[in-house]
């Protein structure tokens, strides 16, 4: 249901900040973290925030929903966290803001192969405009070359296509949900896992301890676990169910310019072709999620 259209565009430009803040806070914890305690610690901190609503919430839940839950957990917040973490080791964290971007593209891939959705031609015109624009970024070296593809930059690729299938299955299987109860239960179902992972398999604690600088990067990943995670999931899955996955996703065309501004602020150095990339995956989202859109409101999608 269409509802609340000021309400609904507040809350994505809200969104896109403080998703285009993530990757800022990303490479800050990264200076003082490995980078699978940075993931880890994300969701720990999220999910502990969460958690007297989750329990509260925790009962209201069908147990048929649970296991969409918990796939909401995974391809929403878990998978992704390490997956970002782990890319911004060889990525700045502007170009990882713009990769980013791809969430629109995917969903409506999904939901062309999944749910059968026709779409028009320009859509596929955008498509391939953006994985263009994607395969310059990969592929983007120093000055205005192209080197050989970076595999960390298909690790940015991977965590949006979870991001667009965890799209698809929260409208599909859990939109009669409320917001707050998709968030917080997705959250601590993953959220013990990546506890264990986190104490047990890392030197995330004798460090936080001993180590200069731990304390700091525990800090920014703390606010990103409650910010970036936690209230964003919040704002992300009430704005697709006031909406729709396509409006949701549309705020990855906002998060790259807050991404690139704190880049720069942070004294990242981008080349031209790291611009001509930016520049073709924003042209080709917007011509698929302009001209999908139209074709919706026609009434001509399956």
């Amino acid at each position: 249901m269409q509802k609340s259209p000021l309400l609904a565009w507040v809350l994505l430009f809200t969104l896109a900040f403080i998703w285009g803040s993530s990757f800022i806070l990303i490479k800050k914890g990264l200076i003082g973290l490995e980078p699978q305690e940075v993931g880890s610690l994300r969701i720990v901190a999220a999910s502990l925030f969460l958690l007297p609503s989750a329990i509260k919430r925790f009962r209201w839940v069908e147990k048929s929903r649970i296991i969409y839950l918990k796939s909401a957990g995974f391809l929403g917040s878990l998978i992704p966290a390490f997956l970002f973490a782990i890319a911004q080791t060889q990525l700045e964290s502007a170009i990882t803001g713009v990769l980013n971007g791809l969430v629109p593209i995917f969903t409506i891939l999904i939901a062309l192969f999944v749910f059968k959705q026709k779409q028009l031609k320009a859509v596929y015109v955008g498509v391939l405009i953006g994985f263009i624009g994607t395969a310059i970024l990969i592929t983007a070296g120093e000055g205005n070359s192209l080197n050989g593809i970076n595999a960390y930059a298909l690790l940015v690729v991977l965590a949006t296509i979870c991001y667009a299938s965890n799209l698809n299955l929260i409208k599909q299987k859990l939109n009669d949900l409320h917001a707050v109860t998709v968030t917080s239960v997705s959250l601590i179902l993953v959220g013990p896992i990546a506890a264990i992972y986190l104490f047990g398999f890392t030197d995330f604690w004798p460090k936080l301890m001993s180590v200069e600088g731990t304390g700091l990067a525990t800090f920014y990943i703390c606010v990103l676990g409650v910010v970036g995670t936690a209230i964003a999931l919040i704002i992300f899955n009430k704005i697709l169910q006031m909406k729709d996955p396509l409006f949701a996703s549309s705020v990855t065309y906002i998060i790259p310019v807050f991404a690139v501004m704190w880049g720069v602020i942070d004294g990242e150095r981008l080349y031209l072709m790291h611009y001509v990339g930016m520049i073709a995956v924003g042209i080709g989202v917007y011509i698929a999620n302009s001209n999908r859109a139209a074709y919706r409101k026609a009434g001509k999608t399956k």
